[in-house]
């Protein structure tokens, strides 16, 4: 614990333990009617996220191998194309380090004619923020989730 003193003269004791803690969130995995190649290129073309975003979306803009997207409430959030492994996962990272977080769609074959598709967002938030946004990005990646179900 650490001591503040206040012009007052008030003391008040703080938590020293200010790190940021790791926030894992795992979507579904769907089946959908389309095989993993095909959908591997469908998030390659980054456009097609728009596709999949919540209906009280705002803004959405492709830039080269990055996008920008502003839902209502909510700040405007630009993710890059981090990695990609052919036909089994594109991982999208935070351009701001001020919320460092990635979103990942693993993609796994079932047939030749389907697959199965399982977002997984991983950020480091200090407790005070994981706390504020761990629900709205939990239903932002059942949206998500739901909306790969469709294709």
């Amino acid at each position: 614990m650490k001591l503040a003193l206040f012009k007052n003269g008030e003391k008040n004791q703080i938590a020293g333990n200010n790190k940021n803690k790791t926030m894992n969130i795992e979507g579904t995995k769907v089946t959908t009617q389309k095989s993993a190649k095909e959908i591997f290129t469908y998030f390659t073309e980054l456009s097609n996220f728009e596709n999949l975003m919540p209906e009280n979306i705002q803004k959405f803009e492709v830039d080269g191998d990055s996008f920008i997207f502003g839902l209502k409430g909510m700040p405007e959030i630009r993710l890059i194309l981090k990695n990609k492994t052919e036909y089994s996962n594109i991982t999208l990272g935070a351009a701001s380090s001020k919320l460092p977080f990635t979103l990942a769609a693993n993609i796994e074959e079932v047939t030749e004619n389907s697959s199965s598709v399982q977002l997984q967002f991983d950020g480091e938030f200090n407790a005070m923020m994981a706390m504020m946004i761990k629900a709205p990005l939990t239903k932002f990646v059942d949206t998500l989730t739901e909306h790969i179900a469709k294709l």
